[in-house]
């Protein structure tokens, strides 16, 4: 296994290992019993980095979430796991009522509810610090102001690490930063969005989000990236959903004339290396030139050991070259 480090404060900033493992549908989707095994594996491999979130997976039973949250806590409890682990979770998209959704009934960002769920988040983990915490999705209801003094209040007190945000427009992100920065308080660090090799189109909606670019890291986020050396990309969806392997499972945002180009440069990669698209495709996130940590989400053993593989392929740099300038 690789690693590297997320955030720059000495006293909060963890070594994570270069492939996250989600854990989104454990203890819903995927029984405990598989749940267990992939997260056993994925540890004995030296991965370290396990993502998850407070409203994970509310969609599978109408609920509100927290059955991913709770089969983790249950594993790091029956395995004796301890700070080794880096587990992430998010906040802010927890429907609040059961029978609906985070689209029309989140719980938000406000400094109670950061607080609030936080704290939740620590009783199901079994945890006394959650390493890193992320705000989940956009809450225009609430000042960004409030937002940011709420989640830096749980870092001075100890109980979060790393600040995280996820599907937010880079303006709100930016603003957010300044806010903290000019007030002397810790701010995101690392930035959850969907990134792969192929890329959606943004003037359409997207699968999760009415604004296709909400959800994505496109140009501008990558160009932030690279700006701000400190920031962390953690890549969700890096495989498309096994769409690469399965075509017809392409996301319709996807359907454009620059899909088949960046197609055929990528299988002819994956023809010279002797790897499988997937493995090209997360070879290229780990070892590209931005900080980029692909989050992978299995349901078996052998989908992990397909995607553990690609941590130890090296891709030239005419490759690298050659996949990014497919258009």
């Amino acid at each position: 296994m690789k690693y590297r480090t997320m955030g720059t404060d000495p006293r909060t900033r963890r070594r994570v290992s270069v492939l996250a493992l989600g854990a989104m549908l454990f203890g819903s989707v995927t029984d405990e019993k598989t749940s267990f095994a992939i997260l056993d594996r994925y540890v004995e491999a030296g991965g370290s980095f396990i993502d998850t979130s407070d409203n994970y997976a509310f969609w599978v039973d109408g609920g509100q979430g927290g059955q991913s949250e709770e089969l983790l806590g249950r594993w790091r409890r029956s395995r004796g796991i301890g700070d080794e682990v880096v587990i992430a979770t998010k906040l802010g998209a927890r429907p609040l009522a059961p029978g609906t959704s985070y689209v029309d009934n989140a719980e938000g960002l406000s400094a109670k509810v950061i607080r609030e769920s936080a704290e939740r988040s620590r009783e199901r983990l079994g945890v006394d610090r959650l390493d890193v915490l992320y705000a989940h999705i956009e809450d225009p209801r609430v000042p960004l102001r409030e937002t940011v003094e709420g989640f830096a209040a749980l870092v001075a007190e100890g109980t979060v690490g790393v600040l995280g945000v996820s599907n937010h427009a880079v303006w709100r992100v930016e603003r957010a930063r300044a806010l903290a920065a000019a007030a002397g308080l810790p701010g995101y660090e690392v930035l959850q969005y969907a990134h792969s090799h192929l890329r959606p189109r943004s003037d359409v909606p997207g699968d999760l989000f009415p604004d296709g670019s909400l959800g994505h890291a496109g140009p501008d986020l990558l160009g932030y990236l690279r700006e701000e050396p400190g920031l962390t990309l953690v890549a969700y969806s890096p495989l498309l959903k096994g769409a690469y392997t399965r075509p017809e499972r392409l996301p319709s945002d996807y359907d454009h004339p620059g899909t088949p180009a960046r197609l055929k440069v990528l299988h002819e990669v994956a023809r010279e290396t002797g790897a499988t698209v997937g493995q090209v495709v997360l070879a290229r996130q780990i070892g590209g030139a931005l900080p980029v940590v692909p989050l992978v989400g299995v349901s078996s053993v052998a989908q992990l050991e397909e995607n553990l593989a690609a941590v130890d392929l090296e891709l030239t740099p005419e490759q690298h070259a050659r996949l990014d300038a497919a258009h």
